[in-house]
Formats: C-alpha cells, sequence, structure tokens
C-alpha cells in the first residue's frame, strides 16, 4: 500500500513563529509528531511518503502516486485541509483522517473515506484489521486511553529534519487539572499516562542519530503531571544522556506549581530544560474560579513566574481575556502583569470554547456559542458571547495587543526579563543559521525595522550590562518582529 501522509498548511499564527524562522533559514517550527507516530503504526511493507505543507507544496505528483492519503489535523488547519482532501477526491484516492480537528467535526467532511479517531495506538490496528478483511468502517473511535508504554518510536526517517527549529518528543498525555477551556482531559483524560525513561532515550537516540542537535520540544501538556516519575526516572535518566553531548536543549509545557519545588526545578535544568510554557491566563482571581484553574489560586503569581526565571527556566506564557468575571480594567491589568514579570513570549488570546470542554458545554446550553472556532487563539476571534460585549472584548483586545507588542513595551519586557533570568551553562552547539541571524538582525531591526532605536539600546545595554544573556536579548530582538507582524496581519479591525 502507497500512503501519502498529509500534514495541512498553518495561517500565520503566534507559535508558527514563521518571521522569525526566516531569520535562520527553517520554514517550520515543529514537525507533525502525531503523524509520524501513526506511521511507526502502519504495516512495515507499505510505501510511505510524508508531506508537510509547512514546509513543501503538495504536488499532484505526490497523489497520483498513492494509493490512500491519510491527514492529521488541528482546528486551526481546517482550511488547508479542506483544500488537501478536495484535491486528493478529485483524483479519486481514498482518503483516511485523524487528528483534532475531526473529533468535533468529521460530519462536515462528507468527502472523506474513515475517519480514524482519538489515539492512534488504539483506533489504527482496527482500521488496518477491518482493511485487510475487506471490510473498512466509516469511523472509529473510542473511549478508552492507550498504553503510552506501547506508544513506539515516530518515524523520523521520514522527515527532512533541515527544514525545523525543534522536533517534538511526547512523554505523557493526559492531564490531572480540570480549567473548564481547556479540550485536553476531555481528549486524553485526567490521569496521566506516561512512557518509560527507556522509551523516551530510545526516541532521543533516534533524533541523535539523524545529526539531530537544536531544540526539542517535550509537548505534553503538562509535563509534571506525574512528578514521582519525572523525579525518580525521567530526568535522571535525560541528565545521563546529555553527557558529552552538545545541543538539544529542552522546551516544554508546565503548571505553574513547578515554582514550588526547587529540586525539580533544579533537576530539569541540569537535564537540558531551558523554557517553559504556563498557562497563567489571567491575574484576576475571580476569572482563575470561574474557569476551574485552582493551581493558580492562593499564590502570587508574579513571584513564582520570577522563581521560575531566577532558576534558570524562561517562563513563555498564556493569557485569556474575555472570561465572564472580566471587568473593563483587566485588559491594563493583564499589560501591568506581564511587562512587570518580564515574560517576553506572551500569548494573549479572546476566551473561545473548544468542543467538548465543560465550557463549551455550559455556553452551548445557555445559547451563548457563535460560529466555528478558528482554532487560533490570538487571532483576534472566539466563538462566544462574552458578557461585557463582543465589541467591548474586541476592542479591549486590540488595545492590549498594540500595546503589548508595541517596540518600547516589549524591549522593556525584554529588559525585565534579562535582569531577573539566571541563565545556566549549558553545553552549546554553535549552528550556521545562528550567526547569520545575528547579522540578519542587525540589518532588518536595527537598519530598516521601526524598531531600531530599541534595537540598538537593547544591543549596547546587554553587551555592557549582562554579555552571557546577549545572544538570548537578540533571540527575543527576533521573536519581537514575528509577534507584530502576526498581530498586524490577523488581529481584526
Amino acid at each position: 500500500m502507497r500512503t501519502l501522509l498529509v500534514y495541512p498548511k498553518f495561517p500565520d499564527t503566534f507559535w508558527s513563529f514563521r518571521y522569525a524562522l526566516q531569520f535562520i533559514h527553517k520554514k517550520a517550527s515543529s514537525p507533525p509528531l502525531g503523524l509520524l507516530t501513526v506511521a511507526a503504526l502502519l504495516p512495515e511493507d507499505w510505501q510511505l511518503r510524508l508531506v508537510d505543507l509547512n514546509t513543501r507544496l503538495l504536488t499532484d505528483e505526490d497523489i497520483a502516486w498513492a494509493d490512500m492519503v491519510m491527514i492529521s489535523a488541528m482546528v486551526v488547519q481546517r482550511q488547508s485541509t479542506r483544500e488537501v482532501i478536495t484535491r486528493s477526491k478529485a483524483a479519486r484516492k481514498c482518503v483516511v483522517a485523524g487528528g483534532p480537528l475531526f473529533l468535533g467535526e468529521w460530519q462536515d467532511f462528507p468527502e472523506v473515506d474513515h475517519f480514524v479517531l482519538n489515539e492512534g495506538e488504539l483506533t489504527v490496528p482496527l482500521f488496518l484489521e477491518d482493511l485487510q478483511r475487506g471490510v473498512p468502517q466509516r469511523v472509529y473511535s473510542t473511549s478508552d486511553f492507550a498504553d503510552m508504554s506501547q506508544s513506539p518510536v515516530p518515524r523520523w526517517d521520514l522527515l527532512e529534519t533541515r527544514y525545523y527549529d525543534s522536533l517534538s518528543i511526547q512523554y505523557s498525555r493526559g492531564c490531572p487539572f480540570n480549567c473548564d477551556f481547556c479540550n485536553v482531559t476531555a481528549m486524553l483524560g485526567h490521569r496521566p499516562r506516561t512512557k518509560s525513561a527507556d522509551q523516551i532515550v530510545a526516541e532521543l537516540d533516534a533524533m541523535y542519530r539523524l545529526g539531530w542537535r537544536r531544540n526539542i520540544f517535550f509537548v505534553d501538556d503538562n509535563f509534571i503531571g506525574n512528578r514521582k516519575q519525572i523525579k525518580e526516572e525521567i530526568l535522571p535518566a535525560l541528565i545521563e544522556w546529555r553527557k558529552g553531548k552538545k545541543g538539544c536543549h529542552f522546551i516544554t509545557e508546565a503548571s505553574i506549581n513547578l515554582a514550588d519545588d526547587p529540586g525539580l526545578m533544579e533537576m530539569m535544568v541540569e537535564a537540558g530544560f531551558t523554557s517553559v510554557f504556563v498557562g497563567i491566563e489571567t491575574p484576576a482571581e475571580e476569572s482563575l474560579v470561574e474557569c476551574h484553574k485552582g493551581q493558580n489560586l492562593r499564590r502570587n503569581l508574579a513571584e513564582s513566574v520570577r522563581r521560575l526565571q531566577r532558576f534558570g527556566l524562561q517562563v513563555m506564557g498564556g493569557f485569556i481575556v474575555g472570561f465572564d468575571n472580566d471587568r473593563p480594567g483587566i485588559f491594563q491589568q493583564q499589560l501591568e502583569f506581564i511587562q512587570k514579570t518580564g515574560i517576553v513570549t506572551a500569548m494573549v488570546g479572546m476566551l473561545q470554547a473548544p468542543f467538548g470542554t465543560k465550557l463549551y458545554q455550559r455556553l452551548e446550553e445557555e445559547g451563548r456559542l457563535l460560529l466555528e472556532m478558528s482554532g487560533s487563539n490570538t487571532d483576534g476571534s472566539t466563538n462566544i458571547l462574552p458578557k461585557m460585549g463582543l465589541d467591548t472584548l474586541r476592542a479591549g483586545y486590540r488595545q492590549l495587543i498594540g500595546e503589548l507588542y508595541s517596540p518600547k513595551a516589549f524591549y522593556e519586557r525584554v529588559r525585565t526579563f534579562l535582569e531577573n533570568y539566571n541563565p545556566p551553562r549549558l553545553n552549546v552547539a554553535i549552528h550556521w543559521e545562528e550567526v547569520y541571524a545575528f547579522f540578519a538582525s542587525m540589518w532588518r531591526l536595527g537598519v530598516l525595522g521601526k524598531e531600531r532605536k530599541e534595537y540598538w539600546r537593547l544591543f549596547f545595554w546587554t553587551l555592557w550590562k549582562y554579555p552571557r544573556k546577549f545572544a538570548l536579548a537578540i533571540t527575543f530582538a527576533i521573536y519581537g518582529y514575528h509577534f507584530r507582524q502576526v498581530f498586524q496581519n490577523q488581529v481584526k479591525t
């Protein structure tokens, strides 16, 4: 069976880093880990070809070659997904689809022949068994959760790694918390299911053998969900694995209570973790209560962020406006919190209600759901009717984003971060892309850019005060360029 695995194109989003990637001659931030995992579940005698539309075009020759086209997509990839399906069906190919987009919308894609939903370790074998018997069903789904110890090493050999800034690895699925706007638990449950240290090392070895030396993103929704195993198995294995190796630093996502555990933070930094995404959501406690974000309550959120930074972890923050309990002053409150904590990578979005969440169910009962969700929480859209009023929310959001990513505020935030951040001693691998990006930043930001005054101020300030942090300062300047481009292009007026 000749099978074409297609990953649809992302629009420009906060996390696409499209404009920043241009500085290092990369085409995409991360690869399609789900498809690569599905590929490892397919029969060994099948011929496989992977096309990531974020790195290259899908040609007519690709489609003609295939007997079957398999597509995995998230909600934000909806438009590109429809185009791929249309082209594949015009060529009379069998189309098989899975991924988060189709969990709540599979009925909206009548052209698709088969849907393989939920976790592939459970549903792909069922599909393959029926396909071999000649009786494949239209929809395969399950309410069970996969045993992660049975998850295979992704097929990294199918990937052109040179196009990517980071590779991905998944240690766990599921989250113990109950945030009502998050569909992670609806899809993957509350109990963190994990891989073993041996599995993680096997996946890292596969990447390293391919010559990979750049960042590796642990895509877990909460890396510290099973803290005991993290401390006793995973982190010691990572520390041992990285001995004698250059590069391969780690990024992940975790809840804010990571800041309560100095030993855990120290181990993560020793293991090579440099950045962590934290869902802070809002400094307004009444809104945290509303969305059941209990882990963020009864604490000094700003001090928790600073503690993570002081231990050597860069904090990327997620923020939301539009909760029922948000007051008109929330936009200024969010801005002040982000500025004083020095969260350079601050993703601020309007509240959305993904299918399957408790928020979705509540708002559906209240008649407050709008049309389909865009899947991007930073494009100035929402699928809910907020209590503060849609016009008020949109106007406040536009003002907040405009101020947050203005050159003056952004560069001020970078300096705040650098003053508080205690960088770890890293075994760094120097890549030619970073050298090129440095000189490109001087030209595009320091000469041509509207932010050139702030750029040079940061440039010389960092060289004088924090020379060890200079490369990071330039990296953040490039990030700021990307964020401004995205929000200028996408936030609707």
